[in-house]
């Protein structure tokens, strides 16, 4: 019943979330060789240690390439769901049972190649190490010129977010109404591919350390991504109130502001809301390339060795987050 019923009618969500997850693992693996994880990442991070920006140019268009696959596979795959499934005896046809071996296939070559052992992380050796190091965490600093410290490092990571988001959002709303639009659409896929560590680290390089590195490094991210959303939100507004403003004589513009605008608005607001709260958490992060806020606070205290200083940094992150989570909630619940 599993086979020949729920999964087919699910196969199409299923695989298209599961793409789109892939697609964020991507973006994810190169954020990760920035602390030592391998891949492009760690490539990237020590061209730009070096100096050498031929490289660091080199593994950022291959990183775009490696994006925009993904995207042609994802795009690719969901046109190959939405066709009507042929009739045969088998609960899978030859397109989904290809799929399958592709996709244990690339498994099995991934455990191969990152040769990952197991057996090595759940040994007694292992455990003892990571609760020592655990251990040296606690009890957390919370004398009071160090918790000072960490509420301006909070309020720096709030601003770079704020101020990025602002950016990002003036400049995506005003490239979504630019016509022709496929100019901007890939445009908006280049901004969103590159992640916002990669971003960072150019910016850092261009304008210097600090949190104003940060700001442009959310700000190109999320003009991107803001940029996407707002074009499908006009789109999928009322066109009738817009129509109806011209037709009466009334300009294109004052249409927009008063016809078509409104029936997005909520749209536009709950997309630009979710980013800001993404970007919170981003801002903390950003600091490991030096672009301020928690994230650099946290990166100096692990560097020399201070632990009990950067669970203080952690507590401050957390704590920061769940605020995040419950005002997100509250202005939406305002919204609706």
């Amino acid at each position: 019943a599993i086979l020949y019923g729920l999964i087919p009618q699910a196969a199409k969500e299923l695989t298209s979330y599961t793409v789109y997850r892939w697609e964020c693992a991507i973006r994810a693996s190169v954020v990760m060789g920035f602390v030592g994880a391998g891949g492009l990442g760690q490539l990237m991070d020590q061209a730009m240690k070096m100096l050498n920006g031929g490289e660091a140019a080199s593994i950022l268009l291959t990183f775009l390439a490696l994006v925009f696959v993904a995207d042609l596979i994802s795009r690719t795959l969901r046109r190959g769901l939405d066709k009507a499934p042929a009739a045969h005896a088998m609960p899978f046809g030859p397109f989904s049972i290809a799929l399958l071996v592709i996709f244990f296939g690339a498994i099995s070559a991934s455990f191969w190649l990152l040769d990952i052992s197991f057996g090595a992380l759940f040994s007694r050796e292992a455990a003892s190490s990571i609760s020592q190091f655990l251990g040296s965490f606690f009890p957390p600093d919370l004398s009071a010129p160090w918790l000072l410290k960490v509420a301006q490092g909070t309020w720096e990571t709030l601003a770079i977010s704020a101020v990025g988001t602002l950016f990002a959002a003036l400049t995506g709303l005003l490239l979504a109404l630019a016509r022709p639009r496929w100019p901007f659409n890939v445009f908006f896929n280049a901004l969103r591919s590159v992640p916002e560590l990669v971003w960072a680290t150019i910016t850092a390089l261009s304008v210097g350390l600090g949190p104003f590195a940060g700001v442009l490094a959310l700000a190109l991210h999320t003009t991107g991504v803001l940029g996407r959303l707002y074009v499908e939100a006009l789109d999928n507004a009322p066109a009738a109130p817009g129509r109806a403003l011209r037709l009466s004589g009334a300009p294109s513009g004052l249409a927009f502001l008063y016809g078509t605008l409104p029936g997005a608005a909520p749209q536009l607001i709950a997309y630009t809301l979710y980013r800001w709260e993404m970007n919170i958490r981003m801002a903390a992060i950003l600091g490991f390339v030096g672009a301020g806020g928690l994230g650099q606070l946290l990166y100096f205290e692990l560097s020399l060795f201070h632990y009990t200083q950067a669970s203080t940094v952690i507590i401050a992150m957390l704590l920061l987050s769940f605020a995040v989570d419950q005002t997100s909630a509250w202005l939406r619940q305002r919204m609706a």
